[in-house]
């Protein structure tokens, strides 16, 4: 069983589309094993976007990501990466096709409803970032 963080994000929480978008994840089978609502500060963001952090537009990220608390929650299941990927549609919404939760919420690259990890190891990574460990449940 493989384990993915997701991130409802400032957009979805904005709109009050949690539960929609998390009656998608229970519809595929995936289990909730550890969520919790919080604000994302400074120093997480920094960690959890290093990849880009240097980038002219990550100013812009940190901004939009800390305007709103949001809910983190860590999701177990078969293949669960690869299978919320596909539920999720790709990361620019506009190009997401409809049905998929992007296609059918997200309005642009960054205002795309869920951050979803992109790979098993950094599933990993990216749950003991957000959770402690007697926070995971499964």
């Amino acid at each position: 069983m493989q384990k993915t963080l997701i991130i409802f994000k400032p957009d979805c929480m904005e709109k009050r589309l949690v539960g929609t978008v998390l009656q998608r994840f229970e519809a595929a089978g995936f289990d909730i094993i550890g969520a919790k609502l919080t604000r994302l500060t400074p120093a997480q963001l920094r960690e959890h976007y290093a990849h880009v952090a240097s980038k002219p537009f990550y100013p812009e990220i940190e901004q939009f990501m800390s305007s709103r608390p949001v809910i983190v929650m860590a999701l177990k299941g078969d293949n669960i990466v690869a299978r919320v990927r596909d539920l999720l549609g790709p990361t620019d919404s506009r190009k997401a096709a409809k049905g998929t939760i992007r296609g059918d919420f997200g309005t642009e690259m960054m205002k795309n409803v869920v951050h979803a990890s992109d790979s098993e190891e950094n599933g990993k990574i990216e749950i003991a970032r957000f959770f402690k460990a007697d926070e995971i449940l499964g």
